[in-house]
């Protein structure tokens, strides 16, 4: 089994992004463009500050009927966001599993 991780990637528009994967390299948290690699490395930085609080996940509905939530810094700006769940419960186990694996998870670049 893996360990949790961030990886960092270049997309096609030349900013950075980082996805949070869990120990079964499944992507929990995805990020927004960043300008610059410092940018990226800031944001998995505040991912590991703010996972641990729970005021920081805002939870959503799509209007396809399933269930997201976003990481939100101390500054109320979104910092990532999960993937689709079908149903809440999937959900609020994705976010169990950020407070699990942020703090600890290393940093890799793609």
């Amino acid at each position: 089994m893996a360990h949790p991780e961030f990886q960092v990637s270049s997309g096609k528009d030349d900013k950075f992004y980082f996805n949070l994967t869990a120990g079964n390299g499944q992507v929990i948290l995805s990020s927004q463009g960043y300008k610059g690699k410092e940018g990226c490395e800031n944001g998995i930085a505040s991912v590991k500050k703010n996972s641990s609080n729970k005021k920081h996940f805002e939870r959503k509905d799509s209007k396809g009927g399933q269930y997201y939530f976003v990481l939100k810094a101390a500054n109320s700006k979104v910092i990532g966001k999960s993937q689709m769940y079908k149903s809440n419960e999937s959900s609020e186990n994705g976010i169990q599993s950020i407070k699990t694996n942020a703090r600890k998870a290393k940093v890799h670049y793609m």
